[in-house]
């Protein structure tokens, strides 16, 4: 919403009205500040009243704040905490300045809040509204250091306002988002607690030869077996810094775990020179800090000194990401600066090993469990935006082929003084495998194929169908 346009791009049915321009301080009828009391004193602490402090609050959290102090009204009579009342809204203004919440229920605050009560507008939507001022104030002064904000600068800023009915459909509308993304976040932590106990539980304790809980038909011991005697393994080798890219159509690069997101290679950075390479499908480790974390990759790609290469199955990936979880390769990394790992210390790593029948069957059950978190994570990282008719991953980074920027897929960039087209997410082509615009022809395929105009590739690797 602009200056120049006073309502929503996007509004719920029968609203027409123009918003109006409000301060903070139009919004609230009182303001409440915090302070803490004594800590040494045993008498002001483990009461009945609810004490907030800033790390409390999780950023972008805006309900649901569970108090982990309570104080009594002796440590509420001798300090500077007040106690504020129900329906309030607590604005951290130091350390953390920018989160906030709405507190349904009475509490104190340390004195790093400002705190909004008897509000003149819609509780929920109040409290998004002011997230979404203070985001955005902080978003125009990234980079730069900001140690907190004054109650004086809170209160003047302003907030564009609709009528009543519509404030109420608008918070009712993001209160109901944010209670799905906490159930998902609730699934999404239950699976990884099942993948962790299920990894204990599937592969062999040390000293013994057989795991706890097995498929049905398997009762062969494990092989101890070294991992050079079981899968390939490429070191990488960094091109010359004079042929890095931000083409798309030069060769991928993947230099290190900054290159892996969710588990999977996302291309950022591109090379016109080959050392070693990674096929499709092979398995990417990091071979410095941080030494052994793993992910996969599913496109060809010139793969730097930071990581290697490994042919494996799902089950060897399975049981690299375990041993990275264990702390394996921290006994084994060296390197004064930082950890790193040679080829002579991946080679010749042990691990137990079973019948390659029970490799598949391992392999696909984990797998499975990695298909629902990401399923899970993907609802949490997924923003729609309104007239693009597209989901897009909300980290993804993508490209604008006029400025040569990186930025989130739809929106635009914003470099001054140059054109500003949307950033274009890359796709690739499924005949040649190669990374390109969609609808523009492949450079190094044969028969001039373009590339898919509908499958947009994310940062796992897997496609999603505009419109989905």
């Amino acid at each position: 919403m602009t200056e120049k346009r006073k309502s929503p791009a996007l509004r719920f049915r029968g609203y027409t009205d123009d918003w109006e321009q409000r301060k903070v301080s139009d919004l609230a009828e009182k303001t409440y500040g915090g302070g803490t009391p004594t800590t040494s004193n045993e008498a002001y602490w483990n009461g009945d009243i609810p004490w907030i402090q800033s790390s409390d609050v999780m950023d972008g959290k805006l309900l649901g704040v569970e108090p982990r102090k309570w104080i009594t009204q002796a440590g509420l009579n001798n300090s500077a905490a007040q106690l504020i009342p129900e329906n309030s809204i607590a604005i951290i203004t130091r350390v953390g300045v920018g989160k906030l919440a709405f507190m349904p229920y009475a509490y104190a605050t340390s004195q790093d809040f400002l705190s909004l009560s008897k509000l003149n507008a819609e509780p929920l939507f109040t409290v998004y509204a002011c997230y979404k001022e203070l985001q955005t104030g902080l978003n125009a002064v990234q980079g730069t250091s900001i140690k907190g904000i004054t109650k004086d600068e809170l209160l003047v800023k302003n907030i564009m306002v609709p009528r009543y009915a519509e404030q109420q459909q608008i918070g009712a509308l993001f209160k109901n988002l944010d209670h799905l993304i906490t159930l998902h976040q609730r699934k999404l932590e239950k699976l990884k607690l099942v993948k962790k106990s299920m990894l204990e539980k599937m592969f062999p304790k040390n000293g013994s030869s057989v795991p706890e809980i097995r498929f049905n038909g398997f009762t062969d011991d494990w092989e101890q077996r070294k991992l050079g005697d079981v899968v390939q393994i490429t070191m990488g080798q960094s091109p010359d810094g004079s042929t890095y890219s931000d083409e798309p159509s030069d060769y991928i690069l993947v230099q290190g775990n900054a290159d892996l997101q969710n588990g999977w290679v996302c291309p950022r950075i591109w090379t016109t020179q080959i050392t070693k390479k990674a096929d499709a499908g092979d398995l990417i480790m990091s071979v410095r800090a941080p030494a052994g974390a793993m992910g996969k990759t599913a496109y060809n790609a010139v793969i730097g000194r930071g990581v290697a290469a490994i042919k494996g199955n799902e089950f060897i990936y399975q049981l690299l990401v375990k041993m990275d979880t264990d702390g394996f390769w921290k006994t084994l990394s060296c390197g004064s600066t930082f950890e790193s790992l040679n080829s002579d210390n991946i080679k010749n790593a042990e691990a137990k090993v079973p019948t390659a029948a029970e490799q598949i069957k391992i392999g696909a059950f984990f797998q499975y469990l990695d298909n629902l978190i990401t399923l899970h994570q993907r609802k949490l990282e997924l923003r729609f935006f309104p007239g693009c008719r597209f989901f897009i991953q909300g980290h993804t980074l993508t490209w604008c082929p006029a400025t040569k920027e990186q930025g989130i897929g739809g929106e635009r960039s914003t470099t001054p003084n140059r054109p500003k087209p949307h950033f274009i997410p890359k796709t690739w082509c499924q005949a040649t495998k190669e990374q390109g615009i969609a609808g523009s022809e492949a450079p190094r395929s044969t028969g001039r194929i373009r590339f898919c105009s509908k499958d947009v590739v994310p940062v796992d690797g897997r496609t999603w169908l505009c419109g989905e």
